[in-house]
């Protein structure tokens, strides 16, 4: 099978292409060190695969998987990641993942879901999966957007401008969100959102 790797760390990139390299079916045949180079990559050498970073500049390895999805690419997509956020998990399903692994996974491991991919079915990593299922987004679509806009420093007033809401209204969902998230107050609320990839 031919692979792609996108990562924006060079050493990791390339000690986990050449790690793969070693397996007999299993071709790395391009690398990126970004999600914009990953797509032209993976239009122009059509790989079988693509092995995507979830953080990486310009385009982030679930942008990629969602341009992919959206232009209908045959290539398969396994996300590698360091963080175990379930808003990231269930935005890499949405965009049509088919892996969703951890960085410091042991390689045999890594290759081992390739080869699930490749063959049609899923591959997710036990512990990820566990810390996902356990993990749902308690939040409502508003309350979301009521904690974006107050991470970007705006005030009740100012997000109730921005919405088209009453600043009580506001007020509510922002005390919502706390409540739903056991947090001390809106700034903690956000990290705990934020920590959690539910802001996403």
């Amino acid at each position: 099978m031919k692979v792609i790797v996108a990562e924006d760390q060079g050493m990791l990139r390339g000690a986990l292409s050449a790690l793969l390299d070693l397996e007999d079916d299993i071709e790395v045949v391009g690398q990126a060190e970004n999600g914009e180079q990953a797509l032209q990559l993976i239009r122009s050498l059509r790989p079988d695969l693509c092995v995507l970073d979830i953080e990486m500049p310009k385009l982030s390895g679930l942008d990629v998987a969602e341009k992919l999805k959206e232009e209908g690419d045959p290539c398969r997509v396994v996300i590698l990641t360091t963080f175990s956020r379930a808003g990231y998990f269930q935005r890499a399903m949405r965009a049509g993942a088919r892996g969703f692994m951890l960085k410091d996974s042991p390689i045999d491991e890594l290759a081992a879901a390739l080869r699930n991919v490749y063959a049609g079915k899923r591959a997710v990593n036990a512990e990820l999966a566990l810390s996902f299922y356990e993990a749902e987004n308690p939040l409502t679509e508003r309350e979301r957007e009521v904690l974006k806009l107050a991470r970007e420093g705006l005030s009740a007033g100012d997000i109730a401008g921005r919405l088209y809401l009453s600043a009580g209204t506001v007020r509510n969902y922002l005390s919502e969100a706390i409540q739903k998230l056991e947090a001390k107050n809106r700034i903690d609320a956000i990290g705990i959102a934020e920590r959690n990839g539910w802001l996403d």
